[in-house]
């Protein structure tokens, strides 16, 4: 059995030793790399090695890092708690009450195999430690929960309750891991509108690098995941550790190092003033910060993240229908016939789920109007959308819609007849954005109202099985009461969602805000998939995609096949560069097929084909993403778990300042089985094959160690082309 003073925790990969021989809360003396069976004899000496020693012009006694940094005990750098009663008890020194070990492995038998492990140091379900410790003297009482999932993804959540009889203040509440000194780079993620996921990195320098999302939706600059790692790290290469806070409201993620030695990563919710005062008895929880490892860089993290995700009850099990979202092909222009007309099209190419986006509700021909009456337009639809629904799922296809009910114009009759249920400063109405405000679901009236609605408009068409939930602005002075309502205003998001599908399981949902301005692990537990961005620009969107699956698998993120002129950039891409860029994804269309021509329809309805033959690998098997020294070239693919197939592609971003790019490794293969490698089959090859080379027709058969290590020379592609390439073992 464990010993609850000196705790490892082993699952997947990772292993999570805990010291919690003192009184103070426990410390974490390792995260990371799986240190095997460690005998119990062993695990003192493993905890004293560790604690720090005493130094001049410094405390008496060794400083250590406990699960909350605490000033009391010598922690100088962000608190781990900041809060206070009146500017009274605004230093905590917590003492432990008790610690609860439930770690099911049974290291003798046989335990959980994750996909694609060599071997089994897995454990049986996950392993957690409950921490429950006091300050008498502030009359505070802090939970901290610590959970190691099967394939070794950490989280960590802290509660802390108020036990006096006066109001206390939470400003700041943070869960935080120690890194080790060898992580000395830092990764993270930016972005903007139609430019989400764009990473920067830097080395680890003294101080704090603090990211703060204050748009009370998770941002379209979100980082994502915060990444701290050996020098040099890479997809493939480096240790790396990483944290993730999954809130969709303000939120703050830090990485910090102290002049005394320590690294710690963290992140919680950011907290405006007086947003959460706690009367006796109340508790406030954090949102979960996920954490992960890996010694296989950047791919290791995601291949962790993207189990745990596939694993969780709510993951979707059904094939992810190939989608058609009317938005780029009619806009605000409704018509039945010319609606039908597109879902006889969509049917022809292969589409399984047809959307309809914005304008189908009352008044709502411009995006200044309407929003917040969730009524089937009259006068655009006499006969309500049941025609189209019925056109639709005649063809064997799903029937969707778009919705964004946090939101609403002032030229509604919603907002019209309760100016009141808005989020507000004082006396004044937030700047407009989108001709919009956003509706106070913290307020029970505004709450109860969309509800209603939301519940009516799927009960009186069944049809629908699908929400494309936007959230286009960012939540600016949003106030609640005369107090600051963002930690609300999300909560009660997360309520909404929840009770509308429970009151219809079938429904499935996309989490859409401008774009990928909404993409967070907390977000997910309530809808199916998450729209990268607005553009689909292919572009644009290899980069976004590549950086959204550092946290998501493919099956989760919206990706779709634009026109040939981009709506956002007006770039124009060539149909094969804009279906390698999609394919890998949930796949989709946004496009006027109607206006194509017989040829341009056969070539797409060939590409729908190829991403519906290829989806079970695309949807299960393991990402990998291919470190080219050419920046001009970015090739990533998926490999299966039992690595007998694969599919990688390969793209051209711009010219090269060599003549040829130097060969293309392909990873993730078994280095002992012999691989047959051939151009996609089924689809066009790239033209500037023909036009810079010679085409590469033969298939090249090789051992998994030559692909991975030596790799190939590609054809020349010209700038914004791609080549896709299928790989399966021959033996």
């Amino acid at each position: 059995m464990t010993d609850p003073t000196m705790i490892h925790l082993r699952r997947g990969h990772t292993s999570l030793v805990l010291d919690a021989r003192g009184p103070e809360l426990p410390r974490v003396v390792h995260w990371g790399t799986d240190l095997g069976p460690v005998p119990a004899d062993d695990l003192p000496a493993l905890v004293d090695a560790t604690v720090p020693p005493v130094v001049p012009s410094s405390f008496d006694a060794p400083t250590v890092l406990s699960l909350l940094p605490e000033a009391s005990a010598g922690w100088s750098g962000r608190p781990g708690l900041a809060g206070h009663r009146h500017g009274r008890d605004w230093s905590t020194a917590f003492r432990l009450d008790t610690i609860d070990v439930d770690d099911p492995r049974d290291d003798v038998g046989d335990a959980v195999r994750v996909p694609g492990e060599e071997d089994d140091r897995g454990g049986v379900g996950a392993a957690r430690v409950t921490v429950r410790a006091t300050d008498p003297g502030v009359g505070l009482t802090l939970t901290i929960e610590v959970t190691l999932d099967p394939v070794g993804v950490l989280t960590v959540r802290h509660r802390l309750r108020n036990d006096a009889d006066q109001p206390y203040e939470v400003r700041e509440l943070t869960p935080t891991l120690p890194v080790p000194a060898v992580a000395t780079e830092l990764l993270d993620l930016t972005g903007r509108w139609c430019r989400e996921r764009a990473p920067q990195r830097h080395p680890w320098p003294h101080g704090a690098w603090v990211r703060e999302g204050r748009h009370g939706r998770t941002g379209h600059d979100a980082t994502l995941l915060l990444v701290a790692g050996t020098a040099g790290f890479g997809f493939g290469h480096g240790e790396v550790w990483a944290v993730h806070t999954a809130w969709s409201g303000d939120h703050v993620t830090v990485a910090e190092r102290r002049p005394t030695g320590e690294s710690t990563l963290g992140g919680g919710e950011l907290l405006a003033p007086g947003e959460i005062v706690l009367g006796p008895g109340e508790e406030y929880a954090t949102p979960l910060l996920y954490a992960v490892h890996s010694t296989a860089g950047l791919d290791g993290l995601s291949d962790l993240l993207h189990t745990h995700l596939r694993a969780r009850p709510e993951h979707p099990r059904t094939p992810r229908p190939v989608t058609l979202n009317v938005w780029e092909a009619v806009y605000f222009d409704h018509d039945l016939d010319r609606l039908r007309t597109l879902a006889d099209r969509a049917a022809e190419v292969g589409v399984e789920r047809f959307v309809l986006d914005d304008g189908w509700f009352t008044g709502r021909r411009h995006d200044r109007a309407g929003l917040g009456d969730w009524q089937v337009d009259a006068d655009v639809w006499p006969a309500g959308l049941g025609p189209l629904i019925e056109h639709v799922r005649g063809h064997g296809m799903q029937f969707g819609l778009w919705v964004e009910p946090e939101m609403v114009n002032p030229d509604s009759d919603l907002f019209r007849a309760h100016p009141d249920w808005v989020l507000t400063a004082p006396g004044r109405l937030p700047l407009p954005w989108r001709h919009q405000q956003v509706l106070d679901l913290a307020n029970p009236a505004a709450y109860a109202h969309l509800l209603d609605r939301l519940d009516a408009l799927l009960t009186g068409n069944p049809g629908i099985s699908y929400l494309k939930w936007d959230h286009n602005r960012d939540l600016t002075e949003a106030g609640h009461a005369g107090r600051p309502g963002v930690h609300g205003q999300t909560l009660a998001a997360y309520r909404l969602l929840d009770e509308l599908r429970a009151g219809h399981p079938h429904l499935e949902i996309e989490s859409c805000s401008s774009g990928g301005a909404r993409v967070d692990l907390e977000i997910l537990r309530r809808t199916d998939r998450v729209w990268a961005s607005d553009t689909n620009d292919a572009l644009e969107r290899l980069s976004i995609q590549r950086w959204t699956g550092l946290l998501l698998p493919p099956e989760l993120i919206g990706t779709h096949i634009g026109p040939g002129r981009s709506h956002t950039t007006g770039r124009v891409h060539t149909l094969g560069f804009r279906a390698v860029t999609a394919l890998f994804g949930h796949h989709g269309i946004e496009w006027d097929i109607v206006t194509i021509d017989a040829e341009e329809r056969a070539e797409l309805t060939a590409w729908v084909a190829l991403h519906k033959r290829l989806r079970p690998l695309l949807h299960t098997g393991r990402v990998v993403r291919i470190d080219h020294p050419d920046p001009a070239v970015q090739a990533h693919g998926v490999v299966a778990h039992d690595r007998s197939r694969a599919v990688y592609a390969v793209s051209r971003l711009a010219t090269s300042a060599t003549q040829t790019p130097g060969p293309v490794r392909l990873p993730g293969l078994d280095p002992a089985r012999r691989y047959a490698v051939r151009p996609a089959e089924g689809v066009p090859e790239p033209a500037a094959m023909q036009i810079t080379g010679p085409r590469w027709l033969p298939t090249v058969t090789l051992p998994g160690s030559v692909l991975a290590t030596v790799g190939l020379h590609l054809p020349a592609l010209h700038p914004e082309q791609a080549l896709l390439l299928e790989v399966d073992a021959t033996d």
